[in-house]
């Protein structure tokens, strides 16, 4: 773990729990989010990962070693930041894989795997943060996808998490608006990041970045509080022609 602040401090803006964050759209959220003010607490399965993201992040940047099927440890490392911090004030669900297999092909442990991170995961991760973020309200953002709402074939386990994911954030915009809490589900399309071994590389300059993503984020933390954007769909504005 690499804790850069273990006095309580909390900054003007608060702080943020990000997971899934030691490269891609978590990691640059948390870069934002840090530049913005925010102190923040990133999460990963990997170890060596998650320390070198916190180091490059720099700030008042935690880096967790923290799988999110694991509610006790969700539960654990909130407490723990709220204790660096005093409290919790954004919430990011991001941490997220894909398997993707004809269905016929697909094992019961692809599905698994999938369903685990991608739904229950979020679950977890939400049930974690919810006291922590009742105390002053907050911001709950779901990363979800165009996958949520778009079928396609061979995206069984996939398109199931995401789909649930949206339902899942819907509902808790109904549940906790009462508690000051916003709840946003971020839907990209296509994004360069590694995601399912992809590689970043020149030619995914037409997709969506993931600072974009980081940038959406922040823009959508300076709404007013009167406003909530509940659903954010974004696609890459020019995508190859087929």
């Amino acid at each position: 773990m690499t804790d850069h602040k273990t006095d309580q401090q909390k900054t003007d803006r608060g702080s943020a729990f990000v997971t899934g964050a030691s490269k891609g759209i978590g990691y640059e959220v948390a870069r934002s989010l840090t530049a913005a003010g925010y102190a923040v607490t990133i999460t990963s399965r990997n170890a060596e990962e998650i320390k070198e993201a916190a180091q490059k992040i720099g700030g008042q940047t935690r880096g967790v070693v923290c799988d999110v099927r694991d509610p006790a440890a969700l539960e654990r490392e909130v407490a723990a930041h709220t204790d660096a911090f005093g409290g919790l004030d954004v919430l990011f669900v991001n941490a997220g894989v894909g398997n993707f297999a004809n269905i016929v092909d697909m094992t019961i442990e692809q599905w698994q795997d999938v369903i685990d991170i991608n739904l229950s995961g979020a679950f977890y991760t939400i049930k974690a943060g919810i006291p922590a973020l009742k105390k002053n309200g907050g911001y709950i953002f779901t990363l979800s996808s165009l996958a949520g709402k778009n079928p396609f074939a061979g995206g069984a386990a996939y398109n199931a998490s995401k789909f649930g994911l949206n339902g899942l954030s819907e509902v808790l915009t109904l549940d906790l608006r009462q508690h000051d809490i916003k709840v946003t589900q971020i839907m990209p399309g296509s994004v360069a990041t590694h995601f399912a071994g992809h590689t970043p590389s020149d030619a995914d300059a037409w997709k969506i970045q993931p600072e974009d993503i980081a940038q959406l984020t922040v823009d959508l933390l300076n709404m007013p509080v009167r406003t909530l954007p509940s659903k954010v769909e974004v696609r890459p504005s020019k995508p190859p022609q087929k």
